[in-house]
């Protein structure tokens, strides 16, 4: 029925005889078309459940995402043939205007997805924010979720609470050009301090290259020499956290990395604005010796100019043989609290989280699955992943579990560092400091 015709249905068209004005129409259509199009809602969750009706997904836009576009849509037919009378509607958006599109949405439930894909970063805050549904009780109850990896499982937990499910596990290493290597008579380096030399031999002698690719705003690239130095993002405090970025340790690990920014390999004008995806993009495209890329790269890199003439071992530490630690990153998936279709998200949830896709995510893109079984499985078809699942057994780190991260995060606190660094405007001092300063406002701030 037409909103046009609601109110002459619904009996409104004439008062004791007398027909309403124009304006009391308007008025009452405005407040009728409100609530078919939105939820109701109390304190931000829908206190409805349809069993019908049409979903919206928000995904990660890849830098190869067609390969994932087939997997999605095969895991959301499955789920509309078992739904009847559900639909879903996918949309890939990209990573780095996450933060504005979630918290758009968080603010206006009425045309806010249904579920989205979220950075096991942006947990905690997403949770404070009370953005995410709770679905403790059907991740329990769910079978394919018992075998899920304790650390993935950790990613979607707050204060003992599931607030969605692991999408893919993923860690990082370092990508080399074999036929680069072998014309130079080089081998794959064994500490940082022969990753540095290296990339200049190659960029010596290739000056077409970047002997590697690195990018300024690559936070989850550049912390493993932080780490591998004994450096610290920030350090436990009762509750909260307190900033370490700007200790002896951690200023080590940072001057190792920004001494990979210059005309002898990566020059700062061109690279201090790049990220991960355009790291990976230059490696992919024959443009670079090496880069730091994950196992969710591989499919990037494989469909590039390199196929054929790469390889990967773990990013080296500071000690011969050593594997520098890696963040334990990766992706979940989570319903949201204001959706109006509750059972049907969580639905739609596990058979885009569930085992097959997991499986078909690994063999489409390289996505680690995040169930014990089905990575055993995978590694044992595809021998690429050696290198990634040596540096998840090596160790690996994560981001302070506070609210206040997705904060630091958002406001680019550790990419502003590294490009004021590579740009000159500050030394490692005086650029850690400032950087640390911002992380225990937005510590103190997210309480």
């Amino acid at each position: 029925m037409k909103l046009s015709a609601l109110p002459q249905a619904l009996g409104f068209a004439r008062a004791g005889g007398t027909p309403i004005t124009a304006t009391a129409a308007a008025l009452l259509l405005a407040a009728l078309a409100a609530t078919a199009c939105a939820p109701q809602t109390s304190g931000g969750t829908a206190t409805t459940d349809e069993k019908s009706g049409t979903l919206r997904v928000w995904l990660f836009q890849e830098v190869s995402n067609k390969p994932k576009e087939q997997v999605v849509a095969q895991a959301v037919a499955a789920f509309e043939k078992n739904h009847p009378g559900a639909k879903a509607e996918v949309e890939y958006i990209p990573v780095e205007t996450r933060a504005q599109r979630v918290k758009a949405a968080f603010n206006d439930p009425a045309s806010a997805p249904d579920l989205i894909e979220y950075g096991n970063t942006d947990t905690a805050g997403y949770v404070k924010d009370g953005g995410l549904a709770d679905i403790s009780a059907e991740f329990a109850a769910w079978d394919d979720a018992k075998d899920t990896d304790p650390t993935a499982k950790q990613s979607v937990t707050v204060a003992g609470k599931v607030y969605g499910a692991p999408l893919f596990v993923g860690v990082r290493a370092l990508y080399y050009r074999t036929d680069v290597f072998r014309e130079l008579g080089l081998t794959a380096p064994r500490t940082q301090a022969e990753l540095v030399t290296t990339a200049k031999k190659i960029r010596k002698a290739k000056p077409e290259l970047y002997g590697i690719a690195v990018g300024g705003a690559y936070t989850y690239g550049a912390m493993p020499f932080v780490w591998a130095a004994g450096g610290e993002l920030a350090t436990a405090h009762g509750d909260t956290y307190k900033a370490a970025v700007n200790s002896e340790a951690a200023r080590t690990g940072i001057t190792t990395y920004t001494s990979l920014f210059g005309d002898d390999n990566c020059p700062a004008a061109k690279c201090a604005q790049m990220g991960g995806n355009a790291t990976v993009t230059a490696f992919a495209a024959g443009k670079a010796g090496m880069a730091i890329g994950g196992d969710f790269s591989h499919a990037a890199v494989e469909a590039g100019a390199v196929k054929g003439k790469y390889a990967v071992v773990p990013l080296p530490g500071t000690a011969p043989g050593s594997i520098a630690p890696a963040f334990a990153g990766g992706n979940n998936i989570g319903v949201l609290k204001s959706t109006s279709h509750r059972t049907l998200a969580v639905d739609l949830l596990k058979s885009l989280t569930g085992k097959e896709t997991q499986g078909r995510l690994f063999d489409a893109m390289g996505f680690l699955p995040t169930y014990t079984d089905v990575r055993a499985a995978a590694a044992a078809r595809q021998p690429f992943v050696k290198p990634f699942i040596d540096t998840l057994g090596a160790g690996t780190r994560f981001v302070p579990a506070s609210p206040g991260w997705g904060g630091i995060d958002a406001s680019l606190v550790l990419p502003t560092m590294f490009q004021e660094i590579v740009s000159g405007r500050k030394d490692v001092k005086a650029a850690a400091d400032d950087a640390a300063k911002k992380m225990d406002a937005a510590f103190a701030a997210a309480g």
